[in-house]
């Protein structure tokens, strides 16, 4: 028994369903009979779209290169325009928009001009999305070889773009296109953090690894009577004071500049925030930032976590597809579970309070902690 592979085994027991449904005899016998014809051809359609799949991002990122979406909401356009505009010979544009067409972003009107559908408006409105699907090229080229990248055998390119995880340093340019990406990405993550999350009870909040301040912001546009503290790299951390001057908010925000990973956490707050921070580092880097936060924090403060999570144990496609891949790819981090992330909470001294159901789990997944009050005790 010992050296039959494990696989074989668990078919041997319990699978008895999976030897059925791969069983090419079957296959075609169910595509052909009335009640199971449906689910063999949604099977079917389902793992097509699974090997296409890296094709149809291909397509996204050829629209965003060529600015297409942003073409197309000025006005309706031909094929010819288009492919002059990208330097595309025609009938490759046409094989493009058609594809497009396909991903349900773009629509042919009649006459032959196209035009934005819903899907590919929505695109256009969501800030900063086009910049991060460009990013996007250096994950793709990390994932290329994908049997050396679960093994562990690729240098990756994304461990190289983001120095900061490791705590190093970041050169100028470096330092803006992290923070840019940052801001862009968080309009969305404010939004629904701001949906899931009551700031009523902070008087004072503490953005650690708060970028150029643009979740500060929303959560202080969102709480006019709430003091703000933004802590990041010293190349990073001062792009925060151009936003909060022209937000009105200076007279209400300090900036701290240093790094989590070597200095202590500022105090004076009595909330903190880790916003896309946790999923970045290791679970001994995380554990150390944890007991940071709670060293800073006098009994009874807050601390608010938001970011992509794993679902833990029911898997999902953008914790558990994505964002694993993307922290494996920056060969530090992963994405953890609600309930690995209040676990390190608990360790580090909090107490979780509230996990509230995610708005959009593509976009962020909320945690509301609080120190213990040990007197209380």
């Amino acid at each position: 028994m010992t050296d039959v592979p494990v696989g074989a085994r668990v078919l041997r027991g319990r699978g008895w369903a999976a030897r059925l449904i791969a069983s090419r005899k079957f296959q075609k016998w169910a595509a052909g009979f009335l009640p199971t014809r449906g689910i063999v051809r949604r099977e079917g359609e389902a793992l097509f779209d699974l090997l296409s799949g890296f094709c149809q991002s291909q397509i996204l990122m050829a629209l965003v290169q060529f600015d297409i979406p942003q073409m197309l909401l000025a006005r309706p356009r031909m094929v010819d325009e288009l492919a002059q505009l990208c330097d595309v010979p025609p009938a490759r544009m046409v094989i493009l928009m058609r594809a497009a067409e396909a991903l349900a972003l773009v629509k042919q009107k009649r006459g032959g001009r196209f035009v934005l559908a819903r899907r590919g408006a929505a695109l256009v409105g969501v800030p900063g999305l086009a910049d991060m699907i460009k990013h996007h090229d250096i994950l793709y080229r990390d994932l290329a070889d994908s049997v050396a990248f679960f093994r562990g055998e690729t240098k990756t390119e994304l461990a190289d773009f983001w120095p900061y995880v490791f705590g190093g340093e970041m050169d100028a340019d470096v330092a803006k296109t992290y923070s840019d990406l940052m801001a862009q990405s968080q309009e969305l993550v404010a939004e629904d953090t701001l949906r899931a999350l009551d700031f009523s009870k902070a008087t004072t909040l503490l953005d650690v690894g708060g970028g150029s301040g643009a979740f500060l912001e929303k959560v202080g546009r969102a709480y006019p009577k709430l003091d703000l503290m933004l802590f990041d790299l010293p190349k990073v951390a001062p792009s925060a004071a151009p936003r909060f001057a022209a937000a009105g908010m200076m007279a209400r925000a300090q900036i701290a500049e240093g790094s989590f990973v070597h200095d202590p956490i500022p105090t004076g707050a009595d909330a903190i925030s880790l916003v896309r921070v946790l999923y970045d580092h290791s679970d001994t880097m995380v554990a150390a930032l944890l007991a940071k936060c709670h060293a800073a924090l006098a009994d009874d403060g807050l601390l608010y976590i938001s970011e992509p999570m794993s679902g833990g144990d029911a898997p999902e496609r953008a914790g558990d597809v994505y964002f694993a891949l993307y922290t494996l790819a920056m060969q530090t981090g992963k994405a953890r579970s609600i309930a690995e992330i209040s676990a390190l909470c608990t360790d580090a001294g909090f107490e979780v309070i509230a996990t509230p159901k995610p708005l959009r789990s593509f976009v962020t997944r909320c945690l509301l902690a609080r120190k213990l009050n040990v007197n209380k005790y």
